[in-house]
């Protein structure tokens, strides 16, 4: 059974280049959001148990979106692909309940690496 994959970025570019980088033997169904509106529609439609989340968005960023699956108890698996890799940022989407942060460009082996790490199974 494929496994829910949630693809969040402003960029259609980005999400087709994370997508790529997504491991291909992977069993994964991909639905992507452009916003962090979309993202938490898609999410509580049941659509991301692994969540790939941008940080800078229009209408609702990547922050927010954290602090509202928080608030919620909503639970996924988050990982934060964003050029901002300041250590406050880090630190701001670990208490937000982030579980990894993936600097862009993305790259396959980094991705790899962070599912294998936390167990998801590819």
């Amino acid at each position: 059974m494929p496994i829910p994959i949630l693809v969040v970025d402003d960029s259609a570019m980005a999400r087709k280049m994370l997508i790529k980088a997504l491991p291909k033997n992977w069993d994964v169904e991909i639905t992507q959001a452009c916003n962090g509106i979309e993202a938490l529609t898609a999410y509580r439609a049941g659509k991301a148990d692994v969540m790939f989340l941008d940080l800078t968005m229009p209408l609702l960023d990547g922050y927010a979106v954290l602090e509202a699956m928080q608030k919620e108890g909503l639970n996924s698996y988050v990982v934060v692909v964003s050029a901002d890799i300041q250590v406050k940022a880090r630190e701001r989407v670990r208490q937000l309940g982030a579980a990894a942060f993936v600097q862009k460009p993305v790259k396959a082996s980094d991705i790899e690496i962070i599912l294998r790490e936390y167990g998801i199974a590819l």
